[in-house]
């Protein structure tokens, strides 16, 4: 089994290399890497492992961001100290989300769940645990509070079409064209808005369902998209991202 390991810190790094000869003494680790900029290299000059190891928070950004430059089709494991991440990792081919310090017997059933589902359509399960994770959650962000000039506005969260980022600042627009400064990141409010109601487009976008006026197919499996009242030209969902946005417009 071919694994590469993308863990920031050499320590915690040369630990999870340990634990996993261990657990699996035939794996060859291919590569340790710190980076999303490194990983994406990696992954673009050598063919896809059999099993990737993945922190979160790494030097240069979180590991999501990897899924945006390259096609990822590895399975994954995830290993991070934050828990406030599990939701969008199972969004990804996910087979397990592991919590630092990683014991040796977590680690052990999540290389038993890789296994089991190589023989299984991991797909379909990792899809129904992202549904059941859902399902359970009720704390989605209701209300924005948010400045306008010398006062403050409350912006309750089914007024807002879509909120957009440019130059790294993040702006807020409502159904009734008023646009708002916001102090989260992109990221930060993938993780605080319900999913069922808003689609991360792209690195750029995130998208209220009733926001998308067109849709139209483009170059290399690529959708295009038609804000309303937005006059973006470029506004893209990616060729991977393309079916799970199909998905969500139908649910």
């Amino acid at each position: 089994m071919n694994i590469v390991i993308l863990e920031d810190e050499p320590l915690a790094a040369k630990r999870l290399e340990a634990l996993v000869k261990s657990i699996e003494p035939q794996a060859v680790i291919l590569a340790k890497l710190e980076s999303v900029r490194s990983a994406a290299k990696w992954l673009t000059e050598n063919p896809q492992p059999d099993l990737i190891l993945m922190d979160i928070q790494l030097a240069d950004g979180l590991s999501f961001e990897l899924f945006q430059q390259v096609d990822v089709t590895a399975p994954i494991i995830f290993t991070t100290a934050y828990d406030e991440y599990a939701i969008r990792a199972f969004k990804v081919n996910s087979v397990d989300y592991l919590l630092k310090p990683i014991e040796k017997d977590e680690l052990e059933a999540a290389f038993e769940k890789f296994h089991q589902q190589q023989s299984a359509n991991s797909q379909d399960k990792i899809g129904k645990v992202l549904e059941a994770m859902l399902s359970q959650r009720t704390d989605w962000k209701s209300r924005f509070l948010l400045k306008a000039g010398a006062r403050f506005d409350v912006v309750e969260v089914p007024e807002v079409a879509y909120l957009y980022a440019e130059d790294k600042v993040v702006f807020l627009v409502t159904k009734e064209q008023k646009k708002y400064f916001v102090d989260d990141t992109l990221d930060e409010l993938e993780q605080k808005l319900n999913p069922k109601q808003f689609f991360r487009l792209n690195r750029k976008y995130l998208s209220q369902i009733s926001a998308i006026e067109r849709i139209e197919p483009h170059f290399n499996g690529r959708l295009k998209i038609k804000l309303r009242h937005r006059d973006d030209d470029e506004i893209y969902v990616s060729r991977e991202k393309a079916e799970n946005f199909k998905k969500w417009l139908d649910a």
